[in-house]
C-alpha cells in the first residue's frame, strides 16, 4: 500500500517538487488539546477485535495497520491534524495542524525554514526529559530505516539542527506543503533516545516503547493480543480509559460475532454484508465514514490493447458500477470519479463520463480496431472477497462486448511481488494515501516517474500540472492545477474506476470519542466508554 522501496521512492521524493505553506507559523498552544480523565474517574476498559497481531512497535519501522496502532498508543509527534465534525461523525482536519510536542512553530519568508518550539513539561514513560536531541535522533533513525525512510524523503528534510534543548530547526531541500502534514503521520513520532541508547541496540524498539504516548504497554503477543494501560502521568493529562485491550481475530466473521454478542467492544475491519446486522441490534452503533480506500481496476498502458485508450475507455463504459457497489459492497462504497479519492481536498471529477454503457463500449472497442474483441489475463491477489466478486461480475460484462478475461488467481505476496515488477497486463489493486492532498496521490501513481506508477501510465501535460502544482504557494491555484490533470486522467482512463471505500467501525452504544483518520488507524487517547 504505501511501503514501497527505498531504491524507488528516492527517485520519486527528487521529484516531489511542491509548495510552501506559513500558515501555522503562529499556530494556537498545544496546552489548547484533550483533557484527560479526572484522577477520581472509576476505571474504564475497552477491548477492540483487529485482524492481525502487527510485526513491529518500531516508529520508524511500522507498516501494517495494527503496527501503526500500536505506535500511535506510545508515542508522541511533533505535530497533529485537527478534527471536525461531519454528518458521519468526527473526523481529521487534515487542513488544520494542530501543535503536539511542538508547541508553536515558525516558518521563514521562502518556506524551506520550520523553527519548531518544544514543550519543555514532556517527559518519556521511562521519566527522561523530552528534549530536541530526542528529535533529532528520531529524525535520524527515520531517515536510515528500512520501511519508513520514503516518507522522510517525501518530507524534504534536508538538514535538522538543534541550537538549544527546546529548539529544532528543520531546513527542506525545497518548499513543501506537505511537510507538516507528512510530520504528523505515526513513523515521524519521537523516541527516548537515552533510554535506547542505553539499551545498545534499535532492534529494542521492535518489542518495546520508548514514547511519552497516552498508553503504556503491558503485553504485546501477536498471536493474541495487546494490552496497554493509561499513563497517568501523561503530558495532556491521564486516558480517560484505564485499560485497552486489542484482540487478534484473523476471520471477519468471528470479529463480527464477538461485537454481535457483546464480547468486544469495537471492531473493525467488518465486511460490508454484515453492517446492517449489526446495525439492527440496539446495543452497538456503526460509525461509516467515506475513506482514502480506492479501488481501481488498473491496465498495463504499455501492452497491447491497453496502450490504446479508447480500449481503456470501453472497459471503463463496460464496468457494472451500481451492480459492485449495491451487490458487492452493499452500499458501503461509492462510485470512483477520478484517480483522487473524493474525500480529498482538491478532488475533481471534471472530465470524467463514465457510466455502464454496453453500447458506447462496443462503439469504442470498433474504432480501435476490436469490433470482435480481444482476450486478456487479469491478475487477481488473494485476500480479497470483494475483488473476486468484482472480477466475476466484470467478467460478465465483458463478454457481452466480445471480450474474454481470463482471472488468474495468485497468492497475496506474489500478486504484489508482480505488480511492482510492473509486467502485469491488467489486476485489480487498493491504495490509501495517508497524506491527505493530491500531490502525494498522483505523485506515487499517476507521475510518470511515480514510483507506483506500475500501469505505466505517462502524459507529459499531467507530469507538467502535477510539477507545477507542487511549486505554487497559493493553496487556490495549486488545487487548481491538480484539477486539471485529474481532467487529463479521467479522459485518459488508464484504470477503471470501481469504488471508494466506506471505512466500517463497529462499537457499543456507550463508546465515545472515535475519530476517523485518514490512515485509518483508531487514536486510543480520545476515546471513552460512558
Amino acid at each position: 500500500m504505501l511501503k514501497k522501496s527505498l531504491s524507488l521512492i528516492v527517485v520519486l521524493s527528487t521529484l516531489l517538487w511542491t509548495a510552501g505553506c506559513a500558515s501555522n507559523a503562529n499556530s494556537p498552544s498545544a496546552s489548547s488539546g484533550e483533557k484527560g480523565a479526572d484522577a477520581s474517574s472509576p476505571p474504564k476498559a475497552i477491548t477492540l477485535a483487529y485482524s492481525e497481531g502487527g510485526s513491529t512497535m518500531d516508529p520508524a519501522e511500522a507498516s501494517d495497520l495494527t503496527s501503526d496502532t500500536l505506535v500511535l498508543a506510545l508515542y508522541d509527534q511533533l505535530v497533529t491534524y485537527g478534527k471536525k465534525s461531519t454528518d458521519s461523525g468526527e473526523v481529521a482536519d487534515t487542513e488544520a495542524i494542530k501543535p503536539m510536542l511542538a508547541e508553536k512553530w515558525d516558518v521563514s519568508a521562502d518556506n524551506m525554514t520550520y523553527t519548531m518550539h518544544l514543550r519543555k513539561d514532556v517527559k518519556f514513560q521511562s521519566g527522561n526529559p523530552m528534549t530536541a536531541n530526542s528529535v533529532l535522533y528520531s529524525l535520524e533513525r527515520l531517515k536510515n530505516s528500512d520501511s519508513g525512510s520514503f516518507l522522510y524523503g517525501m518530507s524534504s528534510i534536508k538538514t535538522a539542527t538543534a541550537p538549544d534543548e527546546h529548539t529544532v530547526i528543520i531546513t527542506l531541500s525545497q518548499p513543501n506543503h506537505m511537510f507538516l502534514q507528512i510530520l504528523s503521520l505515526y513513523n515521524f513520532s519521537i523516541v527516548d533516545d537515552v533510554l535506547v541508547k542505553e539499551k545498545g541496540d534499535g532492534e529494542y524498539l521492535k518489542t518495546h516503547a520508548a514514547g511519552s504516548g497516552p498508553f503504556k504497554l503491558e503485553k504485546w503477543d501477536p498471536a493474541s493480543e495487546a494490552v496497554f494501560n493509561a499513563n497517568a502521568s501523561y503530558w495532556q493529562g491521564a486516558p480517560k480509559l484505564s485499560k485497552v485491550t486489542m484482540k487478534f481475530t484473523k476471520e471477519a466473521s468471528n470479529r463480527v460475532l464477538l461485537l454481535d454478542k457483546g464480547d468486544v467492544d469495537m471492531a473493525i475491519e467488518i465486511p460490508a454484508k454484515d453492517v446492517s446486522k449489526l446495525e439492527s441490534n440496539t446495543d452497538l452503533k456503526v460509525q461509516s465514514n467515506a475513506s482514502n480506500r480506492i479501488l481501481y481496476f488498473a491496465m498495463n498502458n504499455k501492452v497491447k490493447p491497453f496502450n490504446d485508450p479508447k480500449v481503456r475507455q470501453a472497459i471503463s463504459y463496460a464496468v457494472p458500477y451500481e451492480q459492485l457497489i449495491d451487490d458487492v459492497m452493499y452500499g458501503q462504497a461509492k462510485q470512483m470519479k477520478s484517480s483522487v479519492a473524493s474525500n480529498t481536498p482538491g478532488y475533481s471529477d471534471a472530465g470524467y463520463s463514465y457510466k455502464h454503457d454496453l453500447t458506447k463500449a462496443k462503439q469504442l472497442l470498433t474504432e480501435a480496431g476490436y469490433p470482435n474483441g480481444f482476450s486478456f489475463d487479469l491478475t487477481l491477489g488473494s485476500g480479497f472477497q470483494d475483488w473476486a466478486d468484482d472480477a466475476v461480475l466484470i467478467q460478465a460484462e465483458l463478454a457481452k462486448i466480445g471480450v474474454k478475461m481470463n482471472v488468474v488467481n495468485v497468492a497475496r505476496a506474489q500478486f504484489l511481488e508482480q505488480q511492482r515488477e510492473g509486467n502485469l497486463t491488467a489486476y485489480i489493486s487498493k491504495w490509501t494515501s495517508f497524506v491527505n492532498d493530491p500531490g502525494y496521490h498522483l505523485g506515487f501513481l499517476m507521475y510518470s516517474g511515480g514510483s507506483s506508477n506500475y500501469i505505466h501510465y505517462a502524459n507529459p501535460e499531467v507530469d507538467k500540472l502535477w510539477e507545477q502544482a507542487g511549486k505554487e504557494q497559493d493553496g487556490n491555484k495549486r488545487k487548481e492545477l491538480y484539477g486539471k490533470a485529474q481532467e487529463l486522467i479521467n479522459q485518459d482512463s488508464p484504470w477503471a474506476y470501481l469504488y471508494e471505500y466506506n471505512r466500517v467501525v463497529g462499537m457499543g452504544k456507550d463508546v465515545t470519542g472515535y475519530v476517523y483518520y485518514p490512515d485509518e488507524v483508531i487514536r486510543f487517547y480520545s476515546l471513552n466508554k460512558e
